[in-house]
């Protein structure tokens, strides 16, 4: 193999540690030795329910994958800005919100600027900010999952250019007290409120979340998906809500054809099919109810109330990754995350019914 040139590779990316996915569904079935219909996936906040009718047919339909998509997602924008009441100058599309995070930060962060870090929470944040160079201010959580704000104005005081807030926060699924918010947003900070899950937080009703606050703050900006709640995760689409001053310069540096012509599709024929979108958000809120009644008669789990698709449950008098390795041999999947601060707990997406009672019975064998 050919030696690599001296000097090639920023230091900072050959020290990154690398983001660490989820297994894909057949690698994982063949690894198990399991046809995949026999697998319960509930290790990644996936809707169970999938896309709309409506966004299967546009996919069916649509004529012009032989065409490069339209890089201002203008149709998208102006679907979005009925969704969400805000202006499509306001609206920046991305290939998942992941994409997006990673534009705002290379926006922003030079080698050596710091941004805030609340874990735990979405890992994304930290990794994106790592590639940029950026330094990483690490505010932990208190032991109920609420930010610790004392901790964080003494963060942004160092010179801290932006914190990431996920609402509800992922994985521990608590949301953010609008009362925190408008104390953070007095910071000299950007403030990124992540609403990947806002849907499951408001559910039966077009989601408001921060928006109403970005009129009042400039400082503010906004993420949101359609993977979650319109079940299109691997199409990856997804959109912020900016204030001018920052999306005039997204712009500048988004790829051009960054949301391809069928995730675009699919994502306004999803807007087209909000109420029955918001339907199914609302069955997946009840059975999360459900599962959080049943998660709580196991005695070697402690689960946390939760605003999104998802429950977090600590694990008590056993080693959460062997009970998540115990349930991922029989085809349950739930999430585990090798960090300190979760290394006791696992991860359950909210599933269908069936899969709920599924879980709860391997679960039960388990624990036997």
């Amino acid at each position: 193999m050919t030696p690599v040139l001296p000097g090639l590779i920023r230091p900072e990316i050959a020290d990154l540690e690398a983001y660490t996915p989820i297994v894909p569904l057949e690698v994982l079935a063949a690894r198990l030795g399991l046809p995949i219909e026999r697998i319960v996936k509930l290790d990644a906040n996936e809707n169970p329910y999938g896309p709309a009718p409506a966004a299967l047919a546009a996919l069916q339909h649509t004529a012009t994958y032989h065409i490069y998509p339209d890089p201002e997602h203008t149709a998208l924008r102006a679907a979005l800005a009925g969704y969400t009441g805000r202006p499509a100058e306001e609206i920046l599309c991305g290939a998942g919100a992941d994409e997006l995070i990673d534009l705002v930060l290379r926006l922003i962060i030079n080698p050596g600027d710091a941004i805030i870090d609340c874990p735990p929470t979405f890992g994304m944040y930290r990794f994106d900010a790592g590639i940029c160079g950026g330094r990483v201010i690490t505010v932990p959580r208190r032991p109920d999952f609420s930010l610790d704000l004392p901790a964080i104005e003494r963060a942004a005081a160092q010179g801290a250019k932006a914190i990431f807030l996920t609402a509800p926060n992922n994985p521990t699924g608590n949301p953010l007290p609008r009362a925190d918010l408008l104390r953070i947003l007095e910071l000299p900070l950007l403030v990124v409120v992540d609403e990947a899950y806002v849907e499951f937080a408001e559910p039966g009703r077009l989601p408001v979340g921060a928006s109403d606050l970005l009129d009042h703050y400039p400082n503010l900006a906004m993420l949101r998906t359609f993977s979650k709640w319109a079940g299109l995760a691997g199409l990856r689409v997804g959109y912020g809500l900016f204030p001018r001053w920052l999306i005039e310069q997204l712009w500048k540096i988004k790829q051009p054809y960054n949301v391809s012509v069928a995730a675009q599709a699919a994502a306004i024929a999803s807007l087209e099919a909000v109420a029955e979108l918001h339907q199914r958000v609302q069955a997946i809120v009840a059975e999360r109810e459900r599962l959080f009644a049943h998660l709580q008669t196991f005695p070697f789990l402690t689960p946390f109330p939760s605003a999104a698709n998802f429950i977090l449950c600590r694990v008590e008098g056993r080693d959460a990754r062997e009970l998540k390795l115990a349930l991922e041999r029989r085809g349950v999947l739930v999430r585990h995350y090798r960090t300190p601060l979760l290394d006791g707990y696992i991860r359950i997406s909210v599933g269908t019914p069936a899969q709920t009672d599924a879980l709860l019975a391997t679960l039960a064998e388990v624990s036997q």
